[in-house]
């Protein structure tokens, strides 16, 4: 735990804090996992390259719409029966990927229940996570939030190098054996939410009923930073696997596996810091510098004609995004503090309605190709990205 936290919490809120930074890590599981699987669910069950992109629009569907309607349940039931529900049907998917296709007379059925479930957990716990954080008493929130979503960025990372390390030493063969395994983290954190102190939503009387809500200037401002944020990410995350394969002199595969997971480390890096030595920076000018350096990052990028720098400015752009997402949270919790879970529902849909699309293919001429052809390029990248973590040659 950061000492922020620790020296300012009681010790039982400092599990609250915990078992949030947890469900960070689950909720990266749900969006990394499935895809490292794909040659794999394409050669066993002969599912086409379209398919898989529809398991991946059913996931982001699910956690779109659960982001929607999350603030409801949360206001009526309070936060703990819901994220626990949230961390169960992520374990009931993810287990689901081994068991349901195996179930159900179509194979894809199965896999499309799965994902769904776990795609409606991974909404929940998207809305749940930050308000119950902000409602622990502790001091400098802001630093609380990045230090917690930092644990997203950390959890690719772990998904993928974990995962990868699993499938070399014990084969793809036994990818049901891991997914019956990662099952039991979000098992294991809805046993630690049922047990953690728990500081419920603001009583009904006291939150903003949704029209005021939408009817507040600075809620649709927040609602700007949180496309904005999302744009700043999604813009560069689109490139650095391109600049990696050209800057490191790495194939395709490696380069699609090597630069997300450079943008992913220094975005991690980024909130982990601002999480524990932040003291001195005020988060406001804290967002404006990381802001003027995403701009110049972005200058690089376009005007760099050498891939090396180019990797380098989209590496320091994932460090620049980091306080993004999580500053604008804190802010949203201070300027509109009757808000509720109801508006960080809503601005996690902001963000993750542009965050959620898919990649497009990283060359400009694709710009001037058809519908059909980007869409195939898109498919070939992620039977790539797969490959790259399968070891296994396409069948």
């Amino acid at each position: 735990m950061p000492a922020s936290l620790t020296h300012t919490a009681r010790p039982a809120v400092s599990h609250t804090v915990r078992a949030s930074s947890i469900g960070y890590i689950v909720q990266s599981m749900v969006n990394t996992f499935a895809p490292l699987l794909f040659v794999t669910f394409q050669t066993a069950y002969h599912i086409s390259l379209s398919q898989l992109s529809l398991l991946i629009a059913v996931n982001f569907s699910a956690q779109i719409v659960l982001d929607l309607f999350a603030s409801a349940f949360a206001d009526r039931l309070g936060y703990r029966p819901c994220v626990i529900t949230a961390h169960c049907l992520s374990a009931a998917g993810i287990g689901g990927l081994a068991l349901f296709p195996e179930l159900l007379p179509d194979p894809f059925a199965g896999l499309v229940l799965a994902v769904a479930i776990y795609g409606a957990g991974g909404g929940l716990t998207e809305v749940l996570l930050t308000p119950i954080v902000q409602a622990c008493p502790i001091e400098r929130k802001d630093k609380a939030i990045s230090m917690l979503h930092s644990f997203y960025c950390w959890g690719s990372v772990l998904v993928i190098v974990l995962s990868t390390l699993f499938f070399r030493l014990a084969g793809m063969s036994h990818w049901r054996v891991l997914a019956g395994l990662w099952a039991i983290l979000p098992l294991a954190n809805a046993v630690y939410f049922a047990i953690v102190p728990m500081y419920d939503p603001p009583a009904p009387a006291e939150r903003m009923r949704l029209r005021e809500l939408t009817g507040s200037a600075m809620f649709w401002l927040l609602i700007l930073f949180m496309f904005c944020a999302g744009s700043c990410e999604m813009a560069i995350a689109q490139w650095v696997s391109h600049f990696a394969e050209e800057g490191l002199h790495v194939s395709k595969t490696v380069g699609d596996l090597a630069g997300p997971c450079l943008f992913a480390v220094l975005k991690g890096a980024e909130r982990t810091w601002y999480g524990k030595r932040g003291n001195a920076a005020h988060l406001w000018a804290f967002m404006l510098f990381c802001a003027a350096l995403c701009a110049g990052c972005y200058l690089v990028v376009g005007l760099s004609h050498s891939p090396v720098l180019a990797l380098a400015a989209c590496t320091v752009a994932g460090f620049s995004t980091g306080v993004m997402w999580p500053g604008t949270f804190t802010t949203a919790s201070q300027v509109l503090p009757r808000g509720g879970t109801a508006l960080f529902g809503l601005l996690a849909l902001a963000g993750s309605t542009l965050l959620n699309l898919r990649h497009q293919d990283k060359h400009p001429e694709e710009a001037r190709r058809s519908e059909i052809e980007r869409a195939d390029e898109r498919n070939v990248a992620i039977r790539n990205r797969a490959k790259a973590v399968s070891g296994e040659a396409l069948q």
